[in-house]
């Protein structure tokens, strides 16, 4: 992202000229959001309320295609903090950047949970399962950590100017709520009893948190757009990423119901079905009118001459989180108009991924994505 700092390492010793990887230098914890955004369309996919011919199989494919993009963007994080820590710490101290550890949680767990969902058709379900486990408490315990770590960094080092609340903020404190979306296809699992119960409700605790960080934070980044206008054209796309907690939120209150009939008594469990419904409805909504400011600021930016950027994956994993909750709502009330909007949302998904994703793969055959990152130039908006 062109947002990323540029320091360059001191080449100077022959050591260090050894183990220097360029290509790896700009490889920032954003490009986790290829996997999330990968992952996505295969596990919305298996949830979409129809039955489409030959979408389980696709869908399997691209469970595969994440799996091992997971692979390849792990090792060469690994590398980067291996040949490039001072450009890894300063990602760090940057508050453009920092927010994205958020996604190392959010793809660990995609791609964890569209295991369970997708890859168990190939591996089988033992395997999923361990898989699963693995994928899940690492990726809740990431996320736990940088929902603390990330907030904690921008009010004692970052101290980010009045008026600069961006979007990207709510990464960190948007990945509990995965877990807790993701949590439910766990709690079957569990022996009954106290451990199943108390992993449900761990769930609920996990979206509590991340729901009144969201409410936390999003005043702040509607009031930095009405106090100070648009977006760079190269964050726009980053308007997208309030529909994760939103459509996530809805997805988790679905999924949760769903399990709680075996985890917790006939009263809660009740009552669990109806919240399903009653949060859910009127929050798809909200992140229904969020999708069309979204996108009006979106053709906004493409006339005032937006070019494509990593941030592009913002079109993907967050629509992906509205479609499992309009999958979730057309579960839990039966309407038709649910299952349509599920629909309707996953086709736009599945575009936004294929266009976003053959765009990344020309860049990094040109290089372009790998080089160091230019100065913005400025740009002549529309303001009509």
């Amino acid at each position: 992202m062109a947002i990323f700092p540029q320091t360059r390492a001191q080449t100077s010793a022959p050591y260090s000229a050894a183990v220097r990887l360029p290509s790896l230098r700009y490889i920032g914890p954003n490009w986790y959001a290829t996997v999330m955004g990968t992952a996505i369309v295969a596990g919305a996919g298996a949830a979409l309320p129809v039955h489409v011919p030959g979408l389980r199989a696709a869908c399997t494919v691209v469970w595969a295609l994440a799996a091992v993009l997971l692979a390849a963007v792990l090792a060469a994080r690994a590398g980067h903090w291996f040949a490039h820590r001072d450009q890894a710490r300063a990602h760090l101290l940057d508050p453009a950047v920092a927010p994205f550890y958020g996604c190392l949680s959010m793809a660990l767990l995609a791609v964890g949970g569209s295991t369970m969902t997708v890859g168990r058709d190939v591996i089988g379900h033992r395997a999923a399962l361990a898989a699963d486990v693995v994928l899940y408490t690492a990726g809740t315990a990431i996320g736990l950590a940088a929902a603390v770590a990330i907030p904690y960094l921008m009010v004692v080092r970052h101290r980010p100017a009045p008026g600069t609340a961006s979007p990207v903020w709510l990464l960190p404190v948007v990945a509990p709520m995965v877990s807790a979306a993701l949590g439910p296809l766990l709690v079957p699992e569990l022996p009954s009893g106290q451990l199943r119960e108390g992993m449900l409700l761990a769930c609920y605790a996990m979206f509590g948190l991340s729901l009144l960080a969201t409410l936390v934070m999003l005043p702040l980044i509607f009031a930095r757009l009405v106090h100070q206008g648009p977006l760079p054209l190269a964050l726009t796309p980053t308007l997208f990423l309030v529909l994760g907690p939103l459509g996530q939120s809805t997805t988790a209150v679905g999924q949760l119901a769903d399990v709680a009939p075996g985890a917790i008594g006939a009263p809660y469990a009740s009552a669990l079905g109806a919240f399903a419904v009653l949060y859910g409805v009127p929050v798809m909504g909200f992140a229904l009118l969020w999708l069309a400011l979204a996108a009006s600021m979106v053709v906004r930016a493409v006339r005032g001459g937006m070019t494509f950027g990593m941030t592009w994956w913002g079109f993907t994993f967050p629509v992906g989180t509205c479609v499992t909750g309009a999958a979730g709502l057309a579960r839990h009330t039966g309407l038709t108009a649910f299952t349509w909007l599920a629909v309707a949302l996953y086709v736009l998904l599945v575009t936004a991924w294929a266009v976003t994703g053959l765009r990344t793969l020309r860049g990094l055959f040109s290089g372009a994505l790998l080089a160091a990152p230019q100065a913005p130039q400025p740009v002549t908006v529309r303001t009509t």
